[in-house]
Order: C-alpha cells, then structure tokens, then sequence
C-alpha cells in the first residue's frame, strides 16, 4: 500500500467554537462512478490515480460547501475548509474544518441520527477526458476547485463519506487514515 498526502499546516486551537474537525472519503480513484457527476454530459466518470495524485495540492484550501437539502453542490454557501488529502488505496480521503458557529445547521446535521448516509461530492475546473466518445469518460488532469457535503445516495460516487471528528479524538490530518478502514465508504 502507497500512502501520498499533502497538507495545510493550521496552530492547534483546542475548543476554537467555529473550527470543527472533520474527515472525508471525497471520491474514489481509477474506479467508475455510480452515476453521472453534474457537468459530465449523463457519462459516468473515472478519475484516475495520476490525475488525482497530480491534484492534490489544488486540494489544499478550497472550500466545503452544502445546500440545505443535501442534494448537491451550492458554490456560494462555503461552511468549512480543506486543509489535507490523501490517496490511500482507491480512497481520495480530505480532512479539514467546518465553520461550526457560522453553520450551526451544518454541525446539527451531523451530529443528527442521518449522519451515517452523509458523502461528499467534488468540485472540478479544467477537466481532461482521453475520449469525448467513451461511454465512461476517463479524466486524466483535472482541478479540484472545492468540494460539497451532501447525502451519500445523491453523490455520483455513493462509496463516499463525510463524518466530523468528536472532539476527544484527534486533528483531522492523523484521522483521515481512519478511512483505510471505512471499507465500504462508510464510518460507523
């Protein structure tokens, strides 16, 4: 097994009220999605190993973002931050934080009886594809201009997981191995 990470170093801040630890399973690598992202024309996408490995650190910084109905991506409503990824087997795992006190509905999302069906979705600029033609499109460069919490049946990969970190556990950053085990995507 390879491990690849880059990260955002943050100060340590124990109990800061609007940095919320969390980590997730953004999307699965050199495997199909389920269904056809948004902006892929109905094909269902590969994301491959180079071209994630090569995206990372457009990772790093970008925003988390959510719509009130878990149902997809709403660029404008920005309730956290990433600050790692790793590729860890098929798994692109990030890890960052939600603004807590500015998303109070965010936090008591998560921490609501629905938080197990929670995923994530990705959010691309300058995508490749090898084959306009493909049934699948495999992109093969890509952007990673933010990300979006949503519920995992709605994600084009449902294999994907969003959990925040309960405080008496760690920084998001040495969590995120946690999604080595999450061997269905998903956190119990």
């Amino acid at each position: 097994m390879k491990l690849q990470a880059m990260a955002v170093a943050m100060p340590a801040c124990a109990g800061h009220p609007n940095r919320v630890p969390f980590e997730g399973v953004l999307t699965l690598v050199d495997e199909a999605s389920d269904r056809a992202p948004s902006g892929a024309r109905g094909h269902r996408v590969i994301l491959t190993r180079a071209a994630a490995m090569n995206a990372l650190p457009s990772l790093l910084g970008m925003a988390v973002d959510y719509r009130p109905n878990w149902d997809g991506h709403d660029a404008r409503r920005k309730c956290g931050i990433i600050t790692k990824a790793d590729v860890v087997g098929n798994r692109l795992c990030v890890s960052g934080y939600l603004y807590g006190r500015d998303f109070p509905e965010v936090e008591a999302r998560m921490h609501g009886g629905e938080r197990d069906a929670m995923g994530m979705s990705y959010e691309l600029a300058d995508a490749h594809v090898a084959d306009m033609r493909a049934d699948v499109w495999t992109l093969t460069r890509v952007t990673f201009t933010g990300a979006a919490i949503l519920l995992r049946d709605k994600a084009a990969y449902q294999k994907t997981a969003f959990r925040l970190i309960p405080r008496e556990e760690t920084e998001p950053g040495q969590a995120v191995r946690a999604c080595l085990a999450a061997g269905d995507g998903r956190r119990r």
